[in-house]
């Protein structure tokens, strides 16, 4: 499955209600060419009155809901669609990343069809997957070492 147009959908929403949100996670690590899969889309962003009541309003434009699944444990707020398949979840916190601004200084933009969407960087999804040290994360932490190893060589061989 493509998930290029339901994750443009999301950008797209999250563009026209004005929400700043960095993609973090698999589906961040597989725009810059890590061999993995995700069935969701991770964002981190600011935890504020009004980013929530965007936060609302981008799930109304998804004819998506919000699901608190761990709280009061986790502030994490996850927007789903069943019908499209739809699974962005939104954290104001993530293991091994300070702030949402350091965040967003490292990212780079990537297009998602003819949308743009801030991507954290390959080395911030690895801090944050050893920070967190679930199976599933530690599992994928070789394939991802391998990609950002592999960026940083071609880099230096265009001479960037």
């Amino acid at each position: 499955m493509d998930a290029t147009p339901l994750l443009a959908r999301v950008v797209t929403a999250l563009g026209e209600h004005k929400l700043e949100a960095v993609l973090i996670g698999n589906a961040a690590a597989a725009m810059q060419g890590a061999p993995v899969t995700t069935l969701d889309f991770d964002f981190m962003f600011r935890d504020t009155p009004t980013n929530l009541r965007k936060l609302k309003a981008v799930a109304n434009a998804l004819n998506a809901f919000i699901l608190r699944p761990f709280y009061p444990v986790s502030k994490l707020y996850r927007m789903v669609d069943d019908t499209s398949g739809l699974q962005a979840d939104f954290m104001p916190v993530i293991h091994g990343v300070r702030s949402f601004e350091g965040l967003r200084s490292r990212a780079t933009e990537y297009a998602v069809g003819t949308i743009k969407v801030k991507v954290a960087s390959l080395s911030d999804i690895i801090a944050s997957k050893k920070a967190a040290g679930r199976d599933r994360d530690l599992a994928v932490l070789p394939v991802l070492e391998q990609t950002l190893k592999a960026t940083q060589s071609s880099s230096r061989r265009r001479g960037s």
